[in-house]
Parts: C-alpha cells; sequence; structure tokens
C-alpha cells in the first residue's frame, strides 16, 4: 500500500497548482478529480481534446493513483461519450482505475446493474478498472447494496470510502464482506454525529489501523488517498489536515 492525494483537497486553485501542492507535499501519486462543472478539469473537457489534458498531466510530472470521476450530463449517450474519453485519458495516462458515483438512492437497481455493466466492458476496452464508490447518498449507502452489484456486475470494483459507513444511514452496519471487492480507498476522519463527516485528524473515531488490516488480509497493494475536501462549510485549514493524515497513513502501512 502506498499513501496519495486527491486533487479535491485543493480545488481552490488551478489544476496545475493543485497537482504541485500534491508533489511538493512528496505524496507518492494523486488522485485526479474530473468533474463536471469543476474549475479545474471537467468531462465535457477531456472529450473534447484528451490529448491536450494528456500533455497537461504529464507536465505535472506527478503520477496518478486514479481518477475520480462525476459526470453531470443527463443525456445516457453523451455521458458513454464522456466516460469513453476519460477511459482513454486514463490509458494514455496509465491510470489503473476510475470511480464513479452509482445510481442515487431509490433508483432501480436493474437499470443501474445494466449500465455498469456496459461502462464495466467499455473501461476493460481501455484496460481501467471501473470502481464505484461507497456512498450515503447511493445505492451503495447500504454495504449489502454494495455487495449485490459487484456480485452482479463482474470486474466492477469498490472504492471503499468508511466515512459513509460511519455516519450515514447504515451506520451502525458492518461492511468487513466489502473488503474483497475494494480497489481504491480514499479516507479522511469522521466524527459519530452527522455534521461530523470531516473533522480535524485525531478528533474523530475512524480507526485506519483497523481499516488497514483489514486491507492487508485481502492482500490489497493499492493507494490509501487522503481526501479531505477543501469546501466552504470547513472549520479548519485542510494542508495541515492532510500532512497529518499523510504521516499517519505511512506509519501504518
Amino acid at each position: 500500500m502506498y499513501v496519495a492525494c486527491s486533487t479535491l483537497s485543493f480545488s481552490k486553485v488551478s489544476l496545475e497548482d493543485a497537482l504541485r501542492t500534491v508533489r511538493e507535499m512528496r505524496f507518492t501519486k494523486a488522485d485526479l478529480a474530473i468533474h463536471d462543472g469543476s474549475p479545474q478539469l471537467t468531462p465535457a473537457e477531456v472529450a473534447a481534446d484528451i490529448g491536450r489534458v494528456a500533455q497537461r498531466l504529464k507536465a505535472a510530472n506527478l503520477p496518478l493513483a486514479a481518477i475520480h470521476l462525476v459526470i453531470g450530463t443527463p443525456d445516457p449517450v453523451e455521458a458513454r461519450t464522456q466516460f469513453r474519453a476519460v477511459c482513454r485519458l486514463a490509458r494514455v495516462s496509465t491510470v489503473p482505475l476510475i470511480t464513479i458515483p452509482a445510481a442515487p438512492l431509490g433508483s432501480d437497481l436493474d437499470a443501474e446493474v445494466a449500465r455498469l455493466q456496459e461502462w464495466v466492458r467499455i473501461g476493460e476496452t481501455e484496460g481501467v478498472i471501473l470502481s464505484v464508490e461507497t456512498h450515503s447518498a447511493t445505492v451503495t449507502a447500504d454495504p449489502l447494496g454494495a455487495a449485490e452489484l459487484c456480485r452482479r456486475v463482474p470486474g466492477l470494483a469498490l472504492t471503499l470510502d468508511p466515512s459513509h459507513y460511519h455516519v450515514g444511514p447504515h451506520a451502525k452496519a458492518g461492511y468487513d464482506s466489502l473488503y474483497k471487492y475494494v480497489r481504491h480507498v480514499r479516507v479522511r476522519d469522521t466524527g459519530s454525529m452527522p455534521d461530523q463527516f470531516q473533522v480535524r485528524i485525531g478528533q474523530g473515531e475512524l480507526e485506519y489501523g483497523k481499516v488497514i488490516s483489514q486491507l492487508d488480509r485481502c492482500r490489497y497493494d493499492r493507494a490509501l488517498t487522503v481526501d479531505i475536501r477543501d469546501v466552504p462549510e470547513s472549520s479548519f485549514p485542510v494542508e495541515p489536515e492532510v500532512r497529518k493524515l499523510k504521516y499517519l497513513l505511512e506509519s501504518l502501512v
């Protein structure tokens, strides 16, 4: 295992500045966010000119552990086009995995299975693993639902974000059964109350050692991404917390 950093931790600056900050903090790799509406990089920008985006990433001189992709268009044809473009970008940039959100809570599970089956095939043509994140606002909010998706969609992986299982609607549910599907991990510190999704390192209840131990048992050898979001509602500066979590995780792996 190795420790990476999400560009979402520095979302208020340009993509180039975010990647430079991650590199200067001596992270091994970055977890690149490509989100609809982002001032740094959007799926539409990638689809418009894959080569130009690839050159921007190459110039940053920082390897990428994964891509965190959020496509906003409701048009399924355009969504597939953008996803395929990001998969090609991942291939030329030697990025092994793309994480996307699963369908929102209450969605038709059969329809989501069909969508993900198609997207897994698209990813496989470019040599990229497709992963859905565990998130309290999607059908993966329940660990049982996340496992069901992986069982019904061969080749689909999970990006584990434990915070959503600490303060989400299934906070009391165990998620040990999911580790065999996990191919990527994103962490921050999280308390037990709904308004404590992201707290200062050491003030929450997330048991990093337990998570890493479970990953070890499944021979996980991929990234642990520091994913402390630089959001307006944050009550503390992000960069010092990113450093603290980096050092903490590095001491455990």
